[in-house]
């Protein structure tokens, strides 16, 4: 899907986290806006706290905007997600999370 398809899916279902999540990703891969990606990213990680994507993203797009006190609990929430068993998935980005979280300190 092209970013203008995901912000359509935001502006008919803002509380849907699968568009948000996927715009602010999206707005990530293509170097844009990086403090609105945190804001979509954001809204994906208060709607659906288990989805480990969407805090690997944030926390990502956090640490790149040098905000790296605010990205250490989005990692560490979506490691826990996952590890604990609340998540739909996942293992797979933990050593990611992991590793970005131990690169700040």
């Amino acid at each position: 899907m092209d970013i203008d398809a995901f912000r359509q899916m935001v502006t008919k279902n803002p509380k849907g986290f699968l568009g948000r999540y996927g715009l602010g990703n999206k707005i990530l891969q293509e170097h844009g806006s990086v403090e609105e990606a945190v804001e979509h990213l954001t809204v994906a990680t208060q709607l659906e706290p288990t989805h480990a994507a969407s805090h690997l993203a944030l926390g990502r797009a956090l640490v790149q905007l040098g905000r790296n006190e605010e990205a250490k609990p989005v990692l560490t929430a979506g490691i826990d997600a996952v590890l604990s068993g609340r998540s739909n998935g996942g293992k797979d980005l933990v050593p990611d999370m992991q590793e970005l979280l131990r690169s700040l300190g």
